[in-house]
């Protein structure tokens, strides 16, 4: 079974010299897309949802820094890497919670430093290289942590986790994609996720359009499942992780767990390594 079957959905494009976005605000009902064409629109994007998850919310970013930094060349040449800061931090003022956010304006930040003379392709190499390299550690993630589940079985997951919430593949779903390709994830339980539906709208979506089996349930049904031994594992991704390994994600996942744990249901939390903040000493700090 040809893994690639199951990865249809692209959530970011950047295609002449635009950001592309799946408008996450309007799914399940209707598939469009938003094209920024300037950084204001970007932060816009990451404000009003129409581009959530931890790491897709990073990308953004770096392909906003990319308008940013066109736009400021062709005002002030000489003066551009000064006045791009005022838009480095209208980005990190749109979503407080999401650490991929902050590192990724670091790491375009850092290529700006960089950049010799006007912004050229250095920034946009810099940005479809985060892209690239998320894509690329979703499908690691996705081998190590289906690798885990040695015995098939159906699985819970909270919120959107997927290639929605990404560059592509997922983080969650990136585990239930290849888990489900290698027979070791047999159906997937769904929940809703009040109050944005995330799961509803679009996990369920996700995994229609890859023709895995799903199931959405109530919000309040995952511990009945868990009690009735229908799921094997909990599988969530992350907006955050603290220093001492607490993990922030969608409200909802800290009941989830504690009825795992009485249960004895496993729970995985997938996440690169950028969703760490060492700089965060627990879960209590974390906004």
């Amino acid at each position: 079974m040809n893994l690639d079957t199951h990865h249809s959905v692209r959530p970011i494009l950047w295609r002449d010299g635009g950001l592309w976005l799946i408008d996450q605000r309007l799914l399940p009902q209707r598939k469009e897309q938003v094209v920024c064409r300037d950084v204001a629109a970007v932060a816009e994007a990451i404000r009003n949802m129409t581009v959530r998850g931890a790491p897709a919310i990073g990308i953004t970013a770096a392909y906003g820094v990319v308008l940013a930094a066109r736009d400021r060349f062709d005002t002030a040449p000489g003066s551009w890497r000064e006045a791009i800061e005022e838009d480095l931090q209208l980005l990190a003022g749109t979503r407080p919670t999401a650490v991929n956010l902050f590192w990724a304006i670091d790491r375009m930040r850092a290529a700006i430093a960089d950049c010799d003379g006007g912004p050229g392709v250095r920034l946009l190499e810099e940005a479809r290289s985060i892209h690239e390299a998320d894509i690329a550690d979703n499908r690691r993630m996705g081998q190590l942590g289906a690798a885990l589940i040695e015995t098939p079985c159906a699985v819970l997951t909270h919120c959107n986790a997927g290639s929605l919430a990404t560059g592509g593949f997922g983080t969650a779903l990136g585990v239930i994609r290849a888990g489900y390709v290698t027979d070791r994830i047999r159906r997937v339980y769904a929940d809703e996720t009040r109050p944005w539906l995330q799961g509803a709208r679009l996990t369920a979506w996700e995994l229609l359009e890859d023709r895995i089996p799903v199931t959405l349930i109530a919000e309040g049904a995952g511990a009945h499942l868990m009690k009735q031994g229908e799921v094997g594992w909990l599988i969530v991704g992350s907006d955050r992780i603290a220093a001492n390994g607490d993990v922030a994600n969608k409200i909802g996942t800290y009941g989830a767990a504690i009825a795992a744990r009485h249960h004895g249901v496993k729970v995985m939390v997938v996440a690169p390594t950028s969703t760490i903040d060492m700089n965060t000493p627990s879960g209590a700090a974390i906004p």
